[in-house]
C-alpha cells in the first residue's frame, strides 16, 4: 500500500476550526497549537454576551464568539498580539505595544501569563449596548510543541507511542508494512474518503508508505522554517525500523537533508552578515538564538551497529562534523532492554533536549 498523500507531512492546523469553544480548546490543547482562551469575566450594563462567555483565538482561526462587532474584533487582535509577544501588559492602563530592547525571555514570561482588558462598549468601541465588559486572556502552547518523525512500528516504537500519546507533541509515524498498524484500526475499519480510522490520538498520525525515505526532506525543511527563538531542540527524527539497511538509508537521507538545508541557510546568513553594521571595535555581533537549530537524529542500535554505521558514513565521504549529528545508540542510559524500558529512555532523551536540560 502506497500512501502518496502521506509524504507531505501536513500541518495539524490545516482542517477547518471547530465551532464551539470547548471543542476548539480540546483540539488545540491536544495538538499543541498556540491559542488564547478569551473569557468575559465582568459585565456592567448591557453587553453582547453574558458573563463567562468564551471564545478561542489562534493565529489563523477563531472558535465561538463574544458577540461579534468591534468588541470581538479587538479581542481577536489582542489575542494574536499576545501570541506573537507584541504586547506589554500594564495593570493600570491595559495593554501597550512591547518596547524595543525587551528580551526574548521577557516575551515568553508575558505570553505565559494571564491578562485582563476592560472594554467600555459605548465610549471606546462605539457599540450601541452602552455597557462595559472585562475580558480575560489566557495563552496556551505559546512554546512550540515537539515534532517527531518516527520510522518503524515495532515493539519499541509502539511502546514509545504509549508515552507520546500523553505528551503535547506532533508525531508522524511511518512504516512500509500495513500489518504493523492493524492493531490500531477501529472496529469500523472501512476507509472514508481514502482515510483509514485508527485508535490513536489525533496528534499521532500513522503513514504507510513503501518508500519511507521520502518523508525525510520535507520534515527537515519544515523544521528549519519553523525554528523558534526558544532554546532546546524542537524537531526529532527517530529511526527504529526492522531493517538495518533501511535504517542506514534513512540516516543518510537525514544527513543529506542537513547538508542541503545548511547550505541554503548559510547562503541567507552570509547575505545578512555582509549587510550587518559593525560594532565600534569593528566586530560584528551574532545572536546565537537567531541561528536555526538542527533537528535531532537518533537511531536505535547496539554499540557494534553504531560503530559500523559511523565507519560506513565516513567511508562514503561524510565529514565528522556531520556524522557527529547522529545519536547512536539512541536514548539515555537508564538500564533495561524491554521495549517499554527502551521507549522510556528515548522519551527521556527527547524531553531533556526539548527542555534544554
Amino acid at each position: 500500500m502506497n500512501n502518496s498523500a502521506a509524504r507531505q507531512v501536513s500541518s495539524p492546523s490545516s482542517s477547518l476550526p471547530p465551532t464551539r469553544w470547548y471543542d476548539g480548546l480540546a483540539q488545540y490543547q491536544q495538538r499543541g497549537i498556540a491559542h488564547v482562551l478569551a473569557t468575559v469575566v465582568a459585565v456592567n450594563g448591557s453587553a453582547p454576551r453574558a458573563l463567562q462567555s468564551k471564545m478561542i483565538v489562534t493565529l489563523d482561526a477563531c472558535c465561538d464568539t463574544l458577540g461579534g462587532g468591534s468588541l470581538e474584533h479587538d479581542v481577536t487582535i489582542t489575542a494574536r498580539q499576545l501570541l506573537n509577544g507584541e504586547l506589554d501588559p500594564n495593570e493600570s492602563r491595559g495593554f501597550k505595544p512591547l518596547k524595543e530592547g525587551k528580551s526574548k525571555k521577557a516575551h515568553e514570561v508575558r505570553r505565559d501569563a494571564v491578562y485582563a482588558k476592560h472594554y467600555p462598549l459605548g465610549a471606546t468601541l462605539a457599540q450601541c449596548c452602552g455597557g462595559s465588559v472585562t475580558v480575560m486572556f489566557e495563552c496556551f502552547n505559546v512554546t512550540p510543541p515537539m515534532s517527531l518523525l518516527v520510522f518503524g512500528a515495532g515493539h519499541v516504537a509502539a511502546a514509545l507511542m504509549t508515552i507520546l500519546a500523553e505528551l503535547p507533541c506532533q508525531v508522524d509515524w511511518v512504516d512500509s508494512r500495513p500489518e504493523m498498524f492493524e492493531r490500531y484500526l477501529t472496529d469500523d475499519s472501512a476507509a472514508v474518503d481514502g482515510q483509514v480510522a485508527y485508535q490513536l490520538p489525533p496528534h499521532i498520525r500513522p503513514h504507510i508508505d513503501e518508500d519511507p525515505v521520502d518523508f525525510v526532506q520535507p520534515f527537515i525543511a519544515n523544521s528549519m522554517k519553523g525554528t523558534s527563538a526558544r532554546k532546546g531542540t524542537q524537531h526529532f527524527v527517530l529511526v527504529m525500523t526492522h531493517d538495518h539497511s533501511l535504517d542506514f538509508e534513512l540516516v543518510r537521507a537525514t544527513l543529506d537533508a542537513y547538508i542541503k538545508v545548511d547550505s541554503e541557510i548559510g547562503t541567507e546568513f552570509d547575505t545578512e552578515f555582509d549587510n550587518a553594521i559593525p560594532n565600534s571595535d569593528n566586530t560584528i555581533s551574532i545572536d546565537e538564538n537567531s541561528l536555526p537549530s538542527t533537528a535531532y537524529l537518533g537511531c536505535i542500535s547496539s554499540a557494534t551497529k553504531a560503530k559500523r554505521f559511523r565507519d560506513r558514513l565516513l567511508q562514503r565521504g561524510y565529514n565528522e562534523q556531520i556524522v557527529d549529528k547522529l545519536t547512536m545508540p539512541i536514548g539515555l542510559d537508564v538500564g533495561g532492554k524491554e521495549p517499554m524500558a527502551v521507549a522510556i529512555s528515548i522519551a527521556a532523551q527527547v524531553l531533556q533536549l526539548y527542555n534544554h536540560l
